[in-house]
């Protein structure tokens, strides 16, 4: 089955259209001040697990001890990339993989930081005879929507392990991220790639296991999911407030990184997501926040080359003059900064030695959440496609 070519039309005429946009509609300048000289700007958010360090920036007071006025403007992934192309909202923290095919097609964005390590897997039921990633050959694989971070992610997955995603899948078909599991147990698909705290949640119930993770696998343990993406207009008219902001969502998520729990809790009691607090505990301790500057740059690298083997990327593309147009550094922000950063530990903060156990006890008293929420919700545009691609 070969839908990718049509995925990569489709993705090509989004960012096409969001850079037209962008040079007609151009929302940014230079950034507004308040009354005491803060400087004013739009972070956006969808509502995920792994946004922790922007509600811990915001709650915290990072964003204003950096000299801001920071906006938190909830927003769906749908709309996330011409939002922040458009420079209706300035920056945002989203899967740097996610945006590398836009950007190749026209999106004005730049990366500044690494925030956090793998939150991606490739999923199959307990009880499948695949047990390794050679064995999804001919197989149907469940994905929240095309072109999605776990789309791309398993087409890398494929692509590393000599399999073609175009020629090799049986079919892709597209389901909401909370339906992923239900799929998977009817025997509508084989095999499911998906988001956290989707997949941890799947894991707690014993329905599933990995057969690929990001979080534990190399190459893809060590790269960056997320980063701090700037609208490109707005990094460029703003150099202090894009370093400014950067640094304050990277001492959230050193604030994470020391406080998993705590920020868990924090995330669901000013309801900036829907999650059970332990559940979110757990996800958020397996992601890894380590922010870094040098890291966020090989992580454009090794999502690039995996996406070109994949056949997402152009073949041929140079991957170190697209590393010098994405990236944009700052004096002080640096790697010898934050890890110099002191942060504070708070009591009961940090996720528990049972913390499987606390999961497990949440589940069965309050049940799964029903409203969970992953960067990766298909689109209308994506259903239109499935239902076009999938026989």
């Amino acid at each position: 089955m070969r839908i990718l070519p049509s995925l990569l039309r489709s993705l090509g005429v989004a960012a096409a259209g969001a850079f037209l946009l962008a040079g007609c509609n151009q929302k940014t300048a230079q950034a507004e001040k308040t009354a005491d000289g803060l400087t004013k700007i739009k972070v956006g958010y969808i509502g995920l697990t792994c946004e922790a360090p922007l509600y811990v920036a915001k709650e915290k007071g990072y964003f204003k001890e950096m000299g801001l006025d920071a906006e938190l403007v909830k927003c769906e992934w749908g709309q996330f990339k011409d939002l922040v192309g458009l420079g209706t909202i300035h920056v945002v923290h989203q899967p740097i993989m996610a945006f590398l095919k836009p950007i190749e097609e026209g999106l004005d964005v730049k990366l500044t930081a690494g925030i956090h390590r793998g939150c991606l897997r490739v999923q199959v039921p307990v009880g499948s005879n695949i047990k390794t990633i050679q064995d999804l050959k001919g197989k149907r694989i469940g994905v929240p929507g095309m072109g999605t971070p776990p789309f791309i992610f398993a087409n890398r997955v494929l692509g590393d392990n000599g399999l073609d995603p175009r020629n090799d899948i049986q079919q892709w078909k597209v389901f909401p991220s909370s339906e992923l599991g239900l799929a998977l147990e009817k025997g509508e698909v084989d095999a499911i790639a998906c988001s956290e705290p989707i997949g941890l949640l799947l894991l707690s119930e014993k329905k599933v296991r990995n057969v690929a993770d990001q979080t534990t696998d190399e190459p893809y343990a060590s790269e960056y999911c997320c980063g701090v993406i700037v609208n490109g207009k707005y990094a460029d008219t703003n150099p202090d407030a894009t370093a400014a902001v950067t640094k304050a969502i990277m001492k959230g998520a050193k604030w994470v990184e020391t406080n998993p729990r705590a920020a868990a809790v924090m995330s669901v009691e000013k309801k900036y997501i829907a999650s059970n607090p332990e559940l979110n505990a757990d996800a958020l301790s397996r992601l890894r926040y380590i922010p870094s500057i040098e890291g966020g740059k090989l992580a454009i690298r090794g999502a690039a080359e995996g996406m070109i083997r994949a056949g997402i990327l152009k073949q041929g593309t140079n991957i170190d003059d697209s590393i010098k147009k994405i990236y944009r550094e700052y004096p002080g922000v640096n790697d010898e900064w934050i890890k110099s950063l002191p942060v504070e530990e708070v009591a009961m903060g940090q996720v528990q030695p049972n913390q499987s156990e606390l999961v497990q006890l949440e589940l069965a008293t309050i049940g799964s959440p029903t409203e969970i929420k992953t960067c990766c919700n298909a689109t209308k545009k994506d259903k239109a496609m499935a239902a076009k691609t999938t026989p």
